[in-house]
Parts: C-alpha cells; structure tokens; sequence
C-alpha cells in the first residue's frame, strides 16, 4: 500500500516547495507536465456551499475534511498552473432539477475565459435534459460530471435515457461519482452502472475515485467496457487510507488497466498538499510507464488534448 506522506501546513513557502516536488515528479518520468481530470470550479456561491457541507462533516461526507485550498478562483487556478498541471476541469454538479442548465452556462464562461480548463457540463434526470446537454456538446463540453450520491438519483432513471444515449453517440466522456464512498447514497455502487451500460455499451464513463469503496467491482466494469475509464482521485492517499484502503490484491491488479486510469486530485476540495495527491500515486511502485500512463499520457488520448507544453502562465 502506499507509504505514509506529509499533510503539510498551506504556508507560501510550502506552496513554492509543493510546486517544485509536482514539476519534478513529471520532469522525472520526462512528462511536460500533468493533466487533472477531477478539479472543482463552480459558482462561488455554490463553492461557499459545498465547502460548508465539508466544514460540519454533513452525512455524505461523515468526518471532518479540512478544505486545503479555500481561495479565490484566480489564485486556484494560478496554483493549478504553479503545479504544472496542463489541464484540468470545472466539476460541477446539481443536487436537484433545475440547477443544471444555470451551472452548464457557468461552466462555458468559466471555459472561455480559462484556456486550460476542459468545458465541463452536467445534468440531472429531468425533462429537458437532452436538449440542454445536447446545446452544451454543440458549444463545446468536452466532459461532464454526474454525482448520483449527491444528487440521490438512479442512474438507470429512464428520463437519463436519453442522455446517455447522445453521451455515447458523442462519445463525450461522464465522470461520474457512483461509489458508495465516502458515505454510500440509495443508489450509488456497481450495479445501477452495470444496467447503465448493459442499456449503453458503448457510453464513456470514467468512474470517480476509482469506485470508492466498491474498488475491484469497478475495475471489473472497466475490464468488461472498453470505455470505461476510472480516476485516481483521493484513492491511495493517507486520508483515504485511514478508512477505505484498497485490498492489496486490488492495487496488484491496477497495471493490467494502464491504459484506463486518469490522474484526478480532488482540488481544492483535498485535506492535504496536491503533492499528497500525486506521490500517492506514484507511490504505488507501478513504475514509468504506468506514471506516465495515468499522469498524462491517457488523458491526452481520451480527450484528444493536441500535444501539451507548459501551461501558459506557469
């Protein structure tokens, strides 16, 4: 499993440090850089929200999570570049109807005026969701963030129907939060996923948090559909470790899947340093290829990045 890391203190200096270990781990592997699948940028007034939800510990998050990096979104976003992160997303996610549409246009503007971040959108089973997905894919989403433990829907919802059927026409990637961690939902875990993509075979998914806790289930959707993919995010950290540590026998099987891992960190919604984020997977003794692999080198294929220099600013 890995080894225990540091949660350092968020200091300027630690920043500065923080930075160079990220930049060097990628120099290292001979990597420009690294590209996050699982960032947070959302309205603020719905930040300020979701970061008082982690502040009193709610029900889905079920114990205290410090938020490491509550700061303005310029200067997020100015952190992200200091890491040498290439490009990243605006996960974002409504808890009931109606909120969809509202975060779908955000998320364009945030876009727009932020080259390096990948056009986010979501939805939410209602009427209307095909088409305001639809308009979101003709302006540009390259991926969308679906969270069925917040939102408290069933994925097989038939008004999603629709939905994923545009999704895999499109083959425009869905991170989707469908563990049953950190606090499981009425409808999160492998087998609403298994009917979605009996219904949808060939939709993408990429499966948060690796399926916390539901690890090696969600690892055998991924080897059964070519298009699911699973993200790293807050998987293999100390945080996580402390109460949903992956089996070893599971972490054994992670380099049959190279190709289907992304990098995600959870920024800044995280309770340690982003190099936490990142030398916990490194950590993990897969070696190069496989850093490379699930740093970079997969996300650039699953989103058709053109090739990635250093982020303009850093």
């Amino acid at each position: 499993m890995p080894r225990a890391l540091p949660q350092l203190m968020g200091t300027p200096t630690d920043h500065v440090e923080d930075a160079a270990a990220v930049r060097a781990a990628a120099a290292a592997l001979g990597l420009p850089g690294i590209v996050d699948v699982h960032t947070h940028f959302m309205p603020r007034n719905v930040l300020d929200k979701v970061w008082a939800y982690f502040d009193a510990a709610g029900p889905l998050v079920g114990r205290r999570w410090p938020i490491r990096y509550r700061h303005d979104e310029d200067e997020r976003v100015a952190q992200l570049r200091d890491f040498g992160v290439l490009a990243f997303t605006s996960m974002l996610y409504p808890h009931r109807a109606g909120m969809a549409e509202w975060l779908n246009a955000w998320a364009a503007e945030f876009a727009a005026r932020t080259p390096d971040c990948l056009h986010t959108a979501t939805f939410f089973p209602e009427a209307g969701a095909r088409d305001y997905v639809a308009r979101a894919i003709d302006e540009g989403a390259r991926v969308f963030k679906a969270h069925v433990q917040v939102g408290g829907y069933d994925p097989t919802d038939p008004l999603l129907d629709p939905v994923w059927d545009l999704l895999a026409e499109a083959g425009v990637p869905t991170v989707i939060h469908c563990g049953s961690g950190p606090a499981p939902g009425r409808f999160t875990g492998p087998e609403p996923i298994r009917r979605v993509l009996a219904r949808h075979p060939r939709l993408p998914l990429i499966i948060a948090h690796m399926g916390m806790p539901e690890y090696s289930e969600f690892l055998d959707i991924a080897v059964g559909h070519e298009h699911v993919h699973l993200d790293t995010t807050m998987a293999f950290t100390p945080f996580v470790d402390e109460m949903m540590p992956m089996d070893p026998a599971t972490v054994a099987r992670l380099p049959d899947l190279g190709d289907r891992i992304l990098f995600g960190s959870d920024f800044p919604n995280i309770p340690h340093s982003y190099v936490v984020a990142v030398e916990s997977v490194l950590g993990l003794g897969h070696g190069a290829d496989w850093n490379r692999a699930v740093l970079h080198d997969n996300a650039v294929r699953v989103f058709a990045l053109a090739p990635l220099g250093r982020a303009e600013g850093s």
